[in-house]
């Protein structure tokens, strides 16, 4: 037991003292040249470098170049502070208040720059349970590898020499497939909760597993993410679910025990039975889209997470007799008032949602105009899938998505016979106008 203790503290130690000798991995073993990386995360490096300063492509860029991923974005890390940043560029404002970073705009690029960032100490501004509320003390190339998250996101690509520079051995954990934390996972988890969240997404998208050292104080420390802005979890969760992974990430996340309360978008997508086929289809088709490279609309998403609660509440409503639209709009409305302000949706998605579901009665009437009128709604297109979503989740009789299908891409003629037979109670009555009472005698106004 004492000696396991001692070779621990040791290799502790030895791991310290590593941190100030990186691996240097030159390009003929990682293979990722410089045309690699953008323009401007280059030309970022570049301007830095020649003003003496050091200049790294880091994180997610280099992670996802080394397994073969198109990354989405490229950050940079330098020793130049946000001050310097800015003045060696034209387009770069200072953003950010837990921690400042500079966004430097190169043509239609938007560039992230970070300046290393310094260890924590007993003078770092945290809450009751340990989460860093302040962040903007900076330190050395050596202490900004060990405040990262993730060994894997602890990687740092020099655009001028082509080589990766490796703290933490971060490129032998991606062989192995194995998503690491730096240093003790509990106090990490405690410095920033969101953490618990990103170790189950990244373990989902690289197709690695947590590191039995990272995954275990998960379940035990999930309240801490009730500490965490409405806003910033709600950012997390986003990313979450337009990973690609979405459903391994959901099942994850509920094998972990961050629901019931803890997450309440989580609460939403598991805690509805009559929903949860109609939820899961949701989430598969927008794992499809995002790894065709297809766009993806939040709103559109959260319309689908959303729709089982409006639709109960629509019901009761109904069978209370509220006329059938204005008990829709009035459903929608509750629920966007409870959700909406638990899950810190915006206005902009709140809108979009509202849009898609006001739609789905109309789909409904498919006889006269009605039809040629709902084609010609800006939001058709996101009404229909959002259609044949209920339809492939059995809430709709199946008949309604195809012949929504077919009407839209038929023309003249053959979209004319597709229209259903006009109901005597959907025909609009109308006003029979009163003859005049001297109509049809000749006489003209009395005199």
């Amino acid at each position: 037991m004492i000696r396991k203790f001692i070779s621990r503290v040791l290799g502790r130690k030895k791991a310290k003292a590593g941190h100030h000798e990186p691996a240097v991995i030159p390009v003929s073993t990682h293979g990722i040249t410089r045309d690699r990386i953008s323009s401007g995360s280059r030309r970022v490096c570049e301007t830095l470098q020649q003003h003496g300063h050091k200049a790294y492509v880091v994180g997610g860029a280099v992670r996802d170049l080394l397994i073969g991923a198109e990354p989405k974005d490229f950050d940079i890390a330098t020793d130049a502070t946000p001050e310097e940043v800015r003045r060696h560029f034209r387009r770069a404002r200072i953003i950010g208040r837990r921690f400042q970073i500079v966004h430097v705009m190169m043509g239609q690029e938007t560039l992230e720059v970070t300046t290393f960032r310094g260890l924590l100490d007993e003078k770092t501004k945290t809450d009751e349970h340990g989460r860093v509320l302040h962040d903007n003390v900076f330190g050395s190339h050596a202490e900004d590898a060990a405040r990262r998250d993730f060994t894997a996101n602890a990687l740092y690509y020099d655009p001028a020499t082509e080589a990766v520079i490796d703290y933490h051995h971060g490129v032998g954990d991606l062989k192995a497939k194995t998503l690491r934390m730096i240093g003790e996972p509990r106090a990490r988890y405690r410095e920033d909760p969101v953490r618990m969240l990103r170790a189950v997404r990244l373990a989902a998208k690289l197709g690695l597993s947590i590191d039995p050292e990272a995954k275990k104080p998960i379940r035990e420390m999930a309240g801490l993410l009730e500490n965490v802005p409405a806003a910033r979890l709600f950012d997390e969760m986003l990313k979450l679910l337009t990973s690609g992974h979405s459903v391994k990430c959901i099942t994850q996340l509920r094998d972990e025990g961050l629901h019931h309360g803890l997450l309440p978008l989580l609460d939403v997508i598991l805690e509805q039975p009559m929903g949860e086929k109609f939820v899961m289809l949701s989430l598969a088709n927008t794992d499809a889209r995002v790894r065709k490279g297809k766009g993806i609309s939040p709103g559109f998403l959260f319309a689908t997470l959303l729709w089982h609660e409006v639709l109960a509440n629509w019901e009761k409503r109904k069978a209370k007799g509220e006329p059938k639209i204005p008990a829709l709009y009035q459903a929608m409305d509750d629920v966007l008032d409870v959700q909406g302000e638990k899950l810190a949706i915006t206005r902009r998605i709140a809108g979009d949602i509202k849009d898609i579901w006001a739609l789905q009665p109309r789909f409904e009437q498919r006889a006269g105009k009605r039809p040629y009128a709902l084609l010609e709604q800006p939001r058709f297109r996101a009404g229909y899938d959002f259609l044949l979503l209920r339809a492939e989740s059995g809430e709709l009789d199946i008949e309604v998505g195809e012949w929504w299908t077919r009407f839209q891409n038929a023309e003249g003629e053959e979209r004319a016979d597709m229209l259903l037979p006009e109901q005597a109670a959907d025909k609009k009555k109308r006003r029979r106008r009163k003859k005049p009472a001297n109509a049809g005698n000749g006489a003209g106004s009395p005199e």
